[in-house]
């Protein structure tokens, strides 16, 4: 018998699931709290909990074990990462203003070296080395990897090449070039996805050295594959290299999970984890791939990926009040925080201090607060000085409310970057707390909730008035607000699949007003309301001048862990048919298991001069004199580098197919005009 384990890491816990190789049953599934500050012991857990529910004589059975992680996926959403350098060849410093380029680089250095090529592959400057030995000289020490980016590199990545292979013989820092990973034009968006590569490097090669080391340990003669954000496998030394294609591996695989358990053709997916939903669109069974990149909180990338929209809202959302203006509320996301209740398990000095803060006559925005160092040690070099005072009174004190560590804006700042760098963690209210108070979740001491939801209930609006009546009070605005974000976030999936462009829903009030009030009736549709209630609506509104509902077509297919929390609620305002797959809490893990490898490569010909066609190889331009021969040589290089990918990426019985997009315009019924062609070599195939 033939066994694949599948892995899935998100941010709240670690999955893992096992599956017949031959007939895709689910044999067995694990859970277990994912450990942010040492992955390793999550994934520990997770693994041996399912080997071992396997009879002992079959464990040798597993071949191959898959991963799927949202760690990608979460450092983008939550801006974390290690601090890397962008040398930007050929360009001007206005490039950072497009693509939101500058403001993903923030105050990592950049460097604009002379240099680069023209649209026709033709050098532009020369490339200014003495540039890249100041840059050497000054950032040795303070970054940890570094991406290229050239002008019009993937019409000629000869100075992107130059420059890594110097850096390289330098320094041994990890190099990524833009052209490595899209062949698409858009220079700062390429930039953009390269300096992701760069900053993610570190993270997933610490978590996959952490899983093939507990694959050692559980003694399984099983080779390591990823998963990439398409919802396909590649090694796990494919994926060190190019970890930015694991974007959205999480999600694309829950949806293959999806797909796998369900059996629906159309449906609209929301898988809803710790940190981030995702939400995607299964199209005859398979998720619809995006056509421009990945977009992740709100940062749009070249990383070939499914058409997955991914927000930071989740679970362990921190909660945020609104203290402007006259009404108040709350606001979800995008960061993730450590629930109170949950880390009051293992901390139970959170209840004295919470005790503390309740008999304080004046409530504070720092109330429910708390700060949790996540490393050890020396703080990293490249900190400020304000950084570092608060890092390593962070680490000395341990555990502590923020009220005792930082009494200035200037404190609060240094506490807000060192989260942001993943060296400290807060803890604070959440959606799983709120859901503790009303009785939807369990397993955490709802005191604790209840003590955190009155400090946050009691601080003021702007009008100077509380946020709400009671601590119930505060956890039904908080779990009704994950309701309409949540409700938003899919219409805006739904009308982006639709055409009609993005955040539609969320950027409309009228539709923002209705969900709200649709989200309203949904949590009051099970209360009698002293009687008051018609069909789930509150009667004073059955006689509003004028009234509107909202139906989605496609069935809802949620996952994740708390999606039977949430989900039912958020179905009855969005007038959906809900699924909740029975093994909707590891469907990642089974995704992850059922995936199989793809590896894709494309190249453009154009005609930089009449009669010349010129084809843009990773090697090079090469000009041919004829249209025909110059596609055909283009399509069996797209093919070959396609194959070659896929055998690097551990494949067996590959595969291969073509696509062409050729664009001519007709200038007469007798004369044509050619614009452009794009030739793409798709290879397939299994785990070798």
């Amino acid at each position: 018998m033939r066994y694949i384990l599948g892995l899935d890491t998100g941010g709240t816990f670690t999955d893992a699931a096992i599956i017949n190789a031959d007939s895709g049953a689910l044999m067995a599934k694990a859970k277990s709290p994912t450990t942010r500050h040492d992955l390793s012991i999550g994934l520990g857990h997770a693994i041996n909990q399912v080997v071992d529910s396997l009879p002992e004589d079959e464990r040798k059975g597993i071949a191959r074990v898959s991963l799927s992680t949202t760690l990608a996926t979460n450092a983008v959403v939550e801006g974390m990462g290690g601090r890397v350098g962008l040398i930007m060849i050929g360009f001007e410093p206005s490039a950072l203003e497009r693509n939101n380029l500058g403001q993903v680089i923030n105050e990592d250095p950049v460097i604009f070296v002379a240099g680069g090529h023209k649209s026709d592959a033709k050098p532009q400057a020369e490339l200014d080395f003495s540039a890249l030995d100041d840059f050497i000289e000054t950032h040795r020490d303070d970054i940890s990897a570094v991406a290229i980016a050239g002008h019009f590199a993937v019409r000629n990545p000869e100075h992107e090449l130059a420059a890594r292979d110097y850096l390289r013989q330098k320094t041994d820092w990890p190099v990524t070039c833009s052209h490595e990973l899209s062949s698409a034009l858009g220079g700062p968006k390429r930039a953009l996805t390269a300096l992701l590569n760069a900053r993610l490097i570190n993270l997933l090669d610490r978590q996959i050295t952490a899983t093939a080391n507990i694959i050692k340990e559980a003694n399984l003669d099983a080779d390591l594959m990823v998963v990439k954000g398409d919802g396909s496998l590649v090694s796990a030394d494919f994926a060190r290299l190019r970890p930015v294609e694991t974007i959205l591996s999480g999600p694309a695989a829950s949806l293959s999970g999806a797909a796998h358990l369900v059996g629906e053709q159309n449906a609209l997916v929301a898988d809803i984890g710790g940190t981030t939903t995702d939400i995607a669109v299964l199209e005859s069974g398979y998720p619809r791939l995006s056509e421009h990149g990945a977009t992740i909180g709100g940062w749009s990338t070249m990383v070939e990926a499914a058409d997955i929209r991914t927000g930071g809202l989740g679970g362990d959302s921190e909660v945020r009040l609104v203290d402007r203006g006259m009404i108040g509320g709350v606001r979800l996301g995008p960061r993730r925080v450590i629930p109170v209740s949950v880390l009051a398990a293992t901390h139970p000095e959170i209840e004295t201090w919470l005790d503390t803060q309740l008999l304080n006559p004046v409530a504070s925005d720092t109330d429910a607060r708390f700060v949790l160092p996540l490393f050890e040690g020396e703080p990293p070099t490249w900190l400020t000085r304000s950084e570092t005072r608060m890092a390593i009174t962070c680490r000395d004190q341990g555990l502590k409310p923020i009220s005792e560590l930082a009494e200035t804006r200037l404190a609060l700042g240094a506490i807000d970057r060192l989260v942001s760098r993943g060296l400290i963690a807060i803890c604070a209210f959440t959606p799983t707390d709120a859901a503790l108070i009303t009785g939807a979740f369990t397993g955490y001491d709802q005191s604790i909730a209840l003590k955190a939801a009155e400090l946050m209930a009691r601080q003021r609006s702007g009008a100077g008035t509380p946020q709400a009546a009671n601590a119930e009070h505060f956890a039904k605005m908080v779990l009704e607000r994950l309701t309409v974000q949540s409700s938003l976030a899919l219409l805006d999936s739904a009308f982006a699949h639709q055409g009609k462009g993005e955040n539609a829903a969320s950027k409309n009030a009228i539709l923002e007003s209705l969900i709200i009030e649709a989200s309203h009736n949904a949590h009051n549709a099970d209360h009698n309301n002293n009687g008051q209630t018609v069909n789930g609506q509150d009667a004073h509104q059955t006689d509003a001048l004028v009234s509107t509902s909202i139906r989605l077509n496609y069935p809802l297919v949620a996952l994740g862990a708390s999606a039977h929390c949430h989900y039912p609620t958020i179905a009855k305002a969005m007038g959906a048919n809900l699924i909740v797959p029975e093994d909707a809490d590891v469907a990642g893990a089974v995704g992850a298991a059922a995936g199989s490898i793809r590896q894709r490569s494309s190249i453009t010909v154009t005609m930089p001069s009449d009669g010349i066609y010129r084809v843009h190889l990773l090697s090079g331009p090469m000009d041919f004199n004829s249209m025909d021969a110059a596609l055909n040589h283009a399509e069996e290089c797209a093919k070959d580098d396609a194959k070659q990918k896929a055998e690097t990426a551990g494949a067996n019985g590959i595969v291969v197919s073509s696509d062409r997009k050729v664009k001519i315009v007709q200038l007469s019924p007798d004369k044509t005009l050619f614009i452009e062609a794009t030739i793409s070599g798709l290879a397939t195939g299994t785990q070798r």
